[in-house]
């Protein structure tokens, strides 16, 4: 460690026992409605300026900081503090009020954002949740779809199924698929008989019916069609807790639940999908910033509004996909390829791209529309320790590229620049509990080509699909990735919505790494699954390579080893684990 790294370290030491302000720093005191993070982040680097080596401390006193846009630490930002002085949140949310009485509906009218109309696909009453109408409040009731054209880019539902929307003029179908969801804006629908025919609006309707996988699943006995709901219609508002933004007429209509008084609820709509950027450069990166005891709440998430979503896996959406015939060889033993597709990442409450020591700590994420927090490009030695995340309605935790919007997603990939991928990240003694809750093949941790990454005794609850995804790729080639590992965590109450499923999955070749000493426990079995027995505790899939799986406690030995590519080490997994082992699992506190 460096004697400057040093001299950080004393410093927060000293901070976080109380003590007197330490040689070299300076604070800067921070409070709602007087000074915004944003003019206090602008002071500080005014005196440093002038006092070059000091360091900063920014102290946020008590209470809610409602931004108008998203917050950017920048490299002028070095060596900086930010520290929540009491209960902390950093909102991305506009309060509703002025409701009044329609019948069994509340309306409110919605307030313009930054003189724009406002959008959201999510909200929030007394601090819970509110369901976006849906036809369906029981997703084992879903419909399932009678058959497809993908030629004609048409599904063929029940008409009973679609009855409800008819007249609506911005209807959405949630598509269940396999591994993913789909979230298509309904173009038009019409009724032959007791089916009805329905299109999608692009670019989403082309890419969804293009692309092999995930597909709609049709199968001969119909009993294991793909599900869906229908979403985004007034009509659809016919049980309590469910809402809808008329977005033409600015106007919201919810149901409330017993014992709610909307003249009084607190109701918080989000108005920007991201809250913090950590923004530096390959040359000039951010180095060691420090964020502790801050509550990140309230965003939203606009693609499926403005392009409809049709992810590959893991909550990548494709740009653009198609099918190979004939299928293309590939080499190392990499199965046949049948498919082509290009990915891009969904949007995050909290970024870092371009730093290096950036360090979360004690800090919660809760009520975000898509990602909480995103380690992504030139970022290295980061820490998230201690954190909570609840109530994400995407990934938890995302890092390293998944590679760029221009890359194939099944090619290998390592960038010539190294600096780019996501090294040395440790994640450790955190807790997550339900995540991916809009975007159901979304996952806890996602990590993608990184290097020397390490997952290590956190919780992972009530996810709607994997526990833990180290890796990408699809095949057995040389890559970024090398030198991870995944221990003591614990993961249970896994794949509420989706199957093809682990409690911890991997992809691709990645030397050196570990997934060893964890406890996976507890999957849910939902009846619209594609295959009910397609679930696993332990799955390395296509082109994993140079992994060693030990002393996993498992229920079962219920793994699948799928197209693994060379260098795999399967060693004392299952029920048979020491309970020494199973007793470390899990958070440290």
């Amino acid at each position: 460690m460096d004697a400057r790294r040093l001299l950080t370290t004393v410093a927060v030491c000293l901070l976080g026992m109380g003590s007197m302000m330490a040689l070299g720093e300076f604070t800067v005191s921070v409070e709602p409605g007087e000074f915004t993070i944003e003019q206090a982040l602008q002071e500080s680097r005014l005196k440093k300026m002038h006092h070059q080596g000091e360091r900063a401390v920014l102290q946020l006193k008590p209470g809610t900081y409602r931004l108008s846009q998203p917050i950017v630490i920048r490299p002028e930002d070095d060596y900086t503090h930010i520290v929540a002085m009491g209960d902390v949140t950093i909102s991305g949310s506009v309060p509703i009020t002025g409701w009044r009485r329609q019948g069994k509906l509340w309306v409110a009218d919605v307030p313009e954002f930054n003189g724009r109309p406002l959008e959201f696909r999510q909200l929030w009453v007394n601090g819970q949740k509110a369901v976006r109408a849906r036809d369906v409040s029981d997703f084992e009731k879903m419909y399932k779809i009678r058959s497809m054209d993908k030629a004609k880019e048409t599904l063929y539902v029940p008409v009973a199924a679609v009855k409800p929307i008819l007249n609506e003029k911005r209807a959405e179908m949630v598509l269940h698929e396999m591994w993913c969801v789909a979230n298509l804006r309904i173009k038009d629908i019409r009724t032959m008989g007791d089916s009805a025919a329905v299109t999608f609006h692009q670019p989403e309707s082309h890419v969804h019916f293009k692309h092999p996988w995930p597909s709609p699943m049709v199968t001969p006995d119909g009993k294991h069609n793909s599900a869906f709901y229908l979403t985004n219609a007034r009509s659809l508002v016919d049980q309590p807790g469910e809402w809808f933004l008329d977005i033409d007429t600015h106007r919201l209509y919810y149901y409330p639940r017993p014992g709610e008084d909307m003249r009084s609820a607190e109701v918080e709509a989000p108005a920007l999908e991201t809250l913090l950027k950590v923004e530096g450069t390959p040359d000039r990166p951010v180095h060691e910033v420090s964020i502790k005891g801050i509550r990140f709440a309230h965003t939203t998430w606009l693609r499926p509004s403005l392009k409809g979503h049709a992810p590959l896996q893991a909550g990548m959406f494709m740009t653009e996909a198609y099918k190979i015939r004939p299928q293309i060889q590939r080499p190392n033993g990499d199965h046949k390829l049948d498919n082509q597709g290009w990915v891009g990442r969904p949007e995050a409450a909290v970024s870092v791209n371009g730093g290096e020591g950036i360090v979360f700590e004690n800090c919660s994420f809760v009520h975000l529309g898509s990602t909480a927090l995103d380690y992504h490009l030139f970022t290295h030695e980061g820490r998230v320790e201690r954190c909570r995340f609840e109530d994400i309605g995407g990934t938890a935790i995302l890092a390293g590229s998944f590679g760029p919007e221009s890359h194939e997603a099944h090619l290998p990939y390592d960038p010539a620049d190294r600096r780019e991928t996501c090294t040395g990240l440790t994640i450790t003694d955190n807790r997550i509990h339900d995540a991916a809750n809009d975007d159901w093949g979304c996952v806890g941790i996602g990590a993608g080509y990184v290097r020397g990454i390490r997952i290590m005794n956190n919780e992972i609850s009530d996810v709607s699909y994997t526990g833990i995804s180290l890796g990408w790729g699809w095949n057995q080639q040389p890559c970024a990735m090398a030198d991870n590992r995944v221990e003591r965590n614990y993961i249970h109450h896994y794949a509420r919505h989706m199957y093809d499923t682990a409690g911890i999955y991997t992809l691709g070749c990645q030397p050196h790494s570990f997934v060893v000493a964890n406890v996976v426990d507890n999957i849910y079995t939902p009846s619209y699954v594609h295959d009910p027995n397609h679930w696993f505790y332990l799955y390395t899939d296509e082109g994993s390579s140079g992994i060693t799986v030990r002393n996993n406690w498992t229920p079962s030995e219920k793994y699948l080893q799928n197209s693994n590519g060379p260098g795999n080490t399967w060693e004392n997994n299952g029920p048979q684990v020491a309970d020494s082992i199973r007793a470390e699992a899990g958070p440290r506190h």
